[in-house]
């Protein structure tokens, strides 16, 4: 219904493609390590680190920061807050296009 189309609705933060794509792929998992996103993602690391970032102070994603056997381990997670934002994301673009059936 044209009722429910509002485009100020949309969460610039999660909108972004990369951004996005975290989000969905972390909607999904407890945690992911920055190469599996990457990889996933189809990015550099500079970029990923960017749109990580850009999350985290959105208090969307925990990035966390360990060694495992002696290497570096960056690892992402979805918070609470991320995870209302994206669900009123997903609802907000379901009102852009409309319901089918």
């Amino acid at each position: 219904m044209a009722d429910d189309f509002d485009i100020a609705r949309i969460d610039e933060v999660i909108h972004g493609r990369i951004r996005l794509g975290i989000m969905a792929f972390l909607s999904g998992v407890d945690r992911a390590n920055f190469n599996e996103l990457k990889a996933r993602l189809q990015t550099t690391d500079g970029n990923l680190s960017v749109h990580l970032r850009k999350l985290e102070d959105a208090g969307f994603v925990a990035v966390t920061k360990r060694f495992e056997a002696r290497k570096p381990l960056t690892e992402a997670s979805m918070t609470p807050a991320g995870r209302k934002a994206f669900v009123a994301y997903l609802d907000a673009m379901q009102g852009l296009v409309g319901k089918s059936g």
